[in-house]
């Protein structure tokens, strides 16, 4: 059989799911790490970006230096790690090294979307007496709301794709079922799991387009 094929008779074997290193609970850790990741990065990176596009101060440096880390590779930062007294804490290296990688597509859209909600629009709320917290809450938030969630998605979808490095340093993971197919030139297996990544990655962005859709700000005020 060619590799298409041998990877579908991987993925549609149930004894490859089963166990502690089947598939489902290699998902499992995968969702760990890559939940845990970008919830701690969103509570980084929001509040902050928002509270510096609300002021308009210091946003564009915190901007620049967060993006500093686009410039490291992510590998690159787990390999520092594990040569500190981290080696031994399990996922947290990976997890750090994950919030790194996420804070900047979060910060950077979160200030840029309310750094470019029209002006015209906040000086008419603040002349209605709106007062800051009001003019934040009712005005900037919802306006910056698409670009909020567009980094959201783009932070989720990187997370989900680069947590597979876990497996590299001998963590869980998804990543654990592709190591396992170069350790023995199995490639179907390396292809299958490649294969459950990026469908990991495009459900994660199907839900989150579906979430927006329905929570969105703008779409209850039309």
């Amino acid at each position: 059989m060619d590799v298409p094929a041998r990877t579908w008779a991987w993925l549609t074997d149930g004894a490859n799911w089963s166990g502690e290193g089947g598939a489902w609970h290699r998902l499992g850790e995968h969702l760990y790490v890559s939940g845990l990741a970008l919830a701690l990065a969103c509570a980084v990176a929001l509040p902050l970006a928002l509270w510096l596009g609300h002021t308009g101060r210091g946003g564009a440096l915190a901007v620049n230096i967060s993006n500093v880390g686009r410039a490291v590779p992510v590998f690159a930062v787990l390999a520092l790690f594990m040569v500190t007294p981290l080696r031994g804490a399990g996922y947290l290296p990976t997890i750090i090294a994950l919030v790194l990688f996420a804070v900047p597509p979060l910060l950077t859209n979160a200030y840029v979307g309310m750094r470019e909600v029209d002006r015209s629009v906040v000086e008419a709320a603040r002349g209605m007496g709106m007062s800051g917290g009001q003019l934040f809450a009712r005005v900037e938030l919802p306006l910056a709301y698409p670009m909020v969630m567009t980094g959201l998605r783009s932070a989720a979808v990187q997370v989900v794709a680069t947590a597979t490095i876990a497996a590299m340093v001998g963590q869980g993971g998804l990543g654990r079922i592709i190591t396992a197919g170069f350790n023995t030139y199995d490639t179907p297996q390396v292809v299958a799991g490649a294969v459950l990544v990026a469908g990991l990655a495009l459900l994660v962005e199907a839900v989150l387009v579906a979430v927006d859709r329905m929570v969105s700000p703008l779409r209850r005020t039309v």
